[in-house]
């Protein structure tokens, strides 16, 4: 693959690829860790990537569902599995993000740049993937009001993800003309 031909001076490019790529992390471990993966979180409802807990009329209670009684419910335990690995497979993957930028922008290197490509196409895939896994096992029980912060949350990290995968792709951190600033790098 040929890489593009970088922008030069492009301090406020660099700066705005790096906040976008520290802003789909944050709203990654919000979601994910924050919010425990739940996407509905109510008092007679919480879903989630761990938590799949329906309320107990006879109990007068929430009652989490394990894993052989989802699969009772219909909820597969191996697309439950992969969807998971999809969503925080993509958080792991952003977090490795910034080096290869960092060292794409300091080095000019093809390399840096194609690892950071990779890692996002990656992260913005299983991301995509698993939540698009986790909704289909999970539509009987889901409504769209009903979507909580933790569902906003990655769906805008997708979105940026995205944005911030064509915008690397498309316009690459090096600057051959500046190597002397990045010298401590």
């Amino acid at each position: 693959m040929a890489i593009p031909k970088p922008w030069q001076g492009s301090h406020l490019h660099f700066l705005g690829v790096m906040g976008l790529a520290v802003a789909v992390i944050v709203l990654l471990f919000y979601a994910l860790l924050w919010k425990a993966g739940n996407l509905i979180e109510l008092p007679d409802l919480r879903i989630g990537f761990y938590n799949f807990c329906l309320w107990n009329e006879s109990a007068g209670r929430l009652h989490c569902h394990q894993l052989p009684e989802l699969e009772a419910l219909g909820l597969p335990g191996a697309g439950l599995a992969l969807a998971r690995l999809g969503v925080y497979g993509a958080l792991v993957l952003t977090l490795f993000v910034p080096l290869p930028l960092l060292l794409t922008r300091c080095k000019d290197g093809r390399e840096e740049w194609q690892l950071a490509v990779g890692f996002l196409a990656a992260a913005s895939v299983l991301l995509a993937s698993g939540l698009g896994l986790f909704l289909s096992f999970t539509w009987r029980w889901l409504w769209l009001a009903l979507l909580g912060p933790g569902f906003l949350a990655l769906g805008t990290a997708q979105a940026l993800l995205i944005v911030l995968l064509t915008v690397t792709a498309a316009f690459p951190l090096g600057t051959r003309n500046n190597k002397s600033q990045c010298e401590n790098c």
